[in-house]
């Protein structure tokens, strides 16, 4: 897998990088990991996942101009491991776009498998090994909260209700059988990525996570969900807005709409 090491000039976006790692047999992992404002997390979380993604993986790490100096950061890791790059965007502009951007990197770079997680340690880099074992037979692997043996630590009864109510909404609106739709522990194929089109998905948060899985469901993939517990974030802000519940409340009900893709994205634009 070649990751790029040159200026990258889609939307002012710069990779810095250095040489690819030695190519290994088995899929080339790659990993995309997004962040703002992480560094108090994102030196320990790099070194959990190196040694986990096997001598073919490989971290990308997204960073939307973080100014407590995560980009600087990840700048350091990567000169020092050829296992690691960044991309830095201009400025935050939100989870989603900050995986679209991730996923075509690395679908660029050749990966086989595309990792998708959170730089805070709410998702346990233990778990990978068995998110990508899961891939062989499946094409879209979910760490999922709400299955048997899954679970939450940490959160308040608020948050508890906002996350298993916005999951249950998810699945009654889109008649699916996933049980954690809103989660961001994800292995995806390669086919997968390049068949659901995530550029042409404009949300930001939670909903960008329901609408790639629904999107893979759609499209007649094998969707297969592994317990995870998720624990909250060991430090620093969390990320979770207003914005972001109320973003998927509306958007959930036009995934499934003719047309409802291009209006979410006229929506969004105006």
């Amino acid at each position: 897998m070649a990751w790029s090491s040159h200026a990258a000039s889609r939307s002012r976006e710069s990779i810095a990088a250095v040489s690819p790692p030695t190519a290994a047999p088995g899929p080339a992992v790659g990993l995309v990991l997004p962040t703002y404002n992480e560094a108090s997390n994102l030196e320990a979380i790099v070194a959990a996942i190196r040694p986990r993604l096997g001598s073919g993986g490989h971290v990308l790490v997204v960073d939307d101009s973080s100014p407590d100096g995560t980009g600087e950061i990840a700048d350091r890791l990567a000169a020092a491991d050829p296992g690691v790059s960044v991309l830095h965007r201009p400025r935050k502009q939100g989870l989603g776009p900050a995986y679209v951007a991730g996923f075509r990197e690395a679908l660029d770079s050749g990966a086989d498998l595309v990792a998708q997680m959170d730089a805070d340690f709410s998702h346990d880099p233990a778990d990978l090994p068995r998110l990508l074992d899961a891939a062989r037979d499946a094409d879209l692997v979910l760490g999922s909260r709400y299955v048997d043996g899954g679970g939450v630590e940490e959160w308040g009864p608020l948050r508890r209700l906002i996350s298993r109510g916005g999951c249950a909404y998810a699945r009654a609106v889109l008649g699916v059988e996933v049980h954690d739709l809103t989660g961001g522990f994800k292995v995806f194929r390669r086919e997968v990525l390049e068949a659901i089109d995530p550029p042409s998905i404009s949300a930001f948060g939670y909903a960008f996570q329901v609408e790639t899985t629904y999107r893979a469901i759609r499209a007649g993939f094998r969707v297969v969900e592994l317990p995870i517990v998720f624990r909250d974030r060991r430090v620093g802000e969390s990320k979770m807005t207003k914005r972001i519940v109320l973003e998927a409340a509306w958007r959930v009900p036009a995934m499934r709409l003719p047309g409802g893709r291009r209006r979410a994205q006229m929506r969004a634009a105006g």
